[in-house]
């Protein structure tokens, strides 16, 4: 139900998820009506999908229209009023905000809509929290859960501070008990930040044996559910999980791709999204680290929603990427689920994104093209080696034939000589066995004459 709101310009009631009331039986534990303080527009279509994800319900939802939220209330004083009676009457029990609030603000909400209320980053979190199953996925998450809530402890319980404002030897439980909550968040964030430091050695000895078996990198980034792990087990034939839901990948994934014989490797990553939390990111440091390293980067973007939404996407994913150290790496755009899209649409996603490719990878429509696209960015990069392996190196003959798939050799009574297109780096690690070009080793000889 839409109603003229008298603070904004919509105001829009529903009942349940799907906009007709539920039945008792169905009544959700935890229903949520939805608040933004936006410029313009009304879609909260991805703070309703954050909270279908972390299992709440959305009964209704409400925006006001103003160039920056107020920064005692979010909302105005007139809409913090309609708010709770549209909120009462959808038979909300929590408010959930499409921004991060800031102390002050969710302390005055809570007060005077008499209910809890959630911000975006507290979603996320608890999404996070729900989906971590990894050692270091769950120490990354419970980070940025106690550095978000440790800027919050003072803000929230400034009601209790008031008991201790007498000077020396007055100091209040109130306050001590504040101090006693941070001293014990900061010395858990500590401990968290050392445990996590060894599990980046971990990982980086793990991919510097990664780096030197030579083989390419490639890492998997984009929107999240925009259908990557789908994609990752498309092209490697991984049964990596796949579920319809927000999140659901948070600890990278790797696997082996082969193209006509070489093989690269493919990490899959953690979805990114709008107003993607600071925390998370820092948190996740380690995880996103792969795709700042990563040879090539393969962006993909779900193409089945509308242009503006798709550029959103793009964007939002650009930024974390940037932020990440990742902006320079080389990258390659892939417009996903072409099977959900008609003619029109594929016809305009050629005209405005020439370079992407369209894939289904539910499907597989497009797979090979993309497969043919990556082996041609990457034989772009390779450089050509001649070598003369010796018969007694028979291991680094077997190494070279995993790295580089297709090659030539030929046995000559001196050993196997062989020619093939590699990385740099595996160039240099073959380059004793280099075959001295043409004229070289005379002009050597004849300098040394």
């Amino acid at each position: 139900m839409q109603q003229r709101s008298r603070h904004g310009r919509t105001t829009e009631s529903r009942s349940g998820s799907g906009g007709e009331a539920p039945s008792p039986a169905a009544r959700a534990k935890q229903r949520a009506f939805c608040i933004a303080a936006l410029e313009e527009g009304d879609d909260l279509a991805e703070l309703r999908e954050l909270l279908r994800t972390a299992g709440v319900a959305v009964v209704g939802q409400a925006v006001q229209h103003r160039e920056q939220p107020h920064p005692n209330t979010y909302l105005g004083p007139g809409k913090v009023i309609e708010v709770k009676e549209l909120a009462l009457a959808a038979d909300a029990n929590v408010i959930a905000c499409d921004d991060e609030l800031s102390p002050r603000q969710e302390r005055n909400l809570e007060a005077e809509l008499g209910m809890p209320v959630v911000d975006r980053t507290t979603v996320i979190l608890d999404i996070f929290a729900g989906h971590a199953h990894s050692a270091d996925g769950k120490l990354q998450v419970e980070l940025a859960q106690l550095e978000y809530n440790m800027a919050r402890m003072r803000g929230l319980w400034t009601h209790l501070d008031r008991l201790g404002v007498g000077g020396v030897g007055t100091r209040g439980p109130g306050e001590t008990q504040i101090e006693t909550d941070r001293r014990l968040a900061r010395n858990r964030i500590s401990a968290l930040k050392r445990r996590l430091d060894e599990v980046k050695g971990s990982r980086g000895t793990m991919r510097a044996e990664r780096e030197r078996s030579g083989l390419p990198e490639i890492a998997i980034a984009g929107y999240t559910n925009a259908g990557k792990s789908t994609l990752l087990n498309r092209l490697t034939g991984a049964e990596v999980g796949v579920q319809d839901r927000l999140f659901h990948t948070l600890d990278p994934t790797t696997r082996v791709m082969r193209i006509d014989g070489r093989p690269f490797l493919l990490t899959d990553t953690v979805g990114f999204i709008r107003k993607l939390p600071h925390q998370l990111v820092d948190a996740f440091g380690a995880t996103l680290e792969e795709t700042r390293l990563a040879d090539l980067v393969l962006h993909v973007v779900d193409a089945s929603v509308d242009e503006d939404e798709m550029l959103e996407m793009l964007k939002a994913v650009e930024d974390v990427l940037e932020e990440i150290g990742a902006g320079e790496r080389p990258r390659m755009l892939v417009l996903n689920k072409a099977d959900a899209i008609d003619a029109e649409r594929r016809a305009e996603l050629r005209r405005r994104h020439p370079d992407g490719i369209l894939v289904s990878a539910a499907s597989g429509a497009g797979v090979d093209r993309l497969r043919e696209r990556i082996e041609d960015d990457f034989v772009r990069r390779m450089q050509p080696i001649e070598l003369l392996l010796p018969y007694a190196e028979g291991g680094r003959l077997a190494e070279l034939h995993d790295i580089a798939g297709d090659l030539e050799r030929e046995d000559t009574p001196d050993g196997v000589r062989v020619t093939a297109r590699v990385t740099p780096t595996v160039a240099e690690r073959f380059a004793r066995f280099a075959v001295a070009p043409a004229g070289t080793r005379n002009g050597a000889d004849a300098d040394g004459a």
